[in-house]
């Protein structure tokens, strides 16, 4: 097996976003940040599971159960017509992805720091 460089070394950071009140376990993380993304760019909840590889079926069961958990609707669904993220979807999903961005900068600057 090759060996890898210090240098190669990189942290990872997954945020996830929770609601304190639900015991369910449900989080709005990396899988439905992707979907609601696949849905704002593709414009329906079937289009962004076809490009995740993932069964309709399935989404449509993490979307409900997200929707469930943090207590709001993220996507208005238009029948055949696909779907759209919500205001509260879309302001959701744009500040996950500025604090994803900003937390990875941070932990990649903290490691360059520290481990050198």
């Amino acid at each position: 097996m090759a060996r890898k460089k210090k240098r190669d070394l990189t942290p990872v950071v997954r945020l996830s976003i929770a609601n304190s009140a639900d015991e369910s376990g449900s989080l709005f993380g990396p899988g439905v940040a992707s979907l609601c993304l696949g849905v704002r760019e593709l414009g329906s909840l079937n289009a962004a599971a076809k490009d995740m590889k993932m069964a309709y079926s399935k989404a449509w069961r993490i979307m409900k159960e997200t929707e469930a958990s943090l207590g709001m609707q993220l996507l208005n669904r238009d029948g055949a017509h696909g779907s759209t993220l919500t205001e509260s979807g879309d302001k959701l999903l744009d500040t996950y992805l500025a604090i994803e961005k900003r937390l990875k900068k941070v932990a990649s600057d903290e490691f360059s720091k520290r481990f050198k």
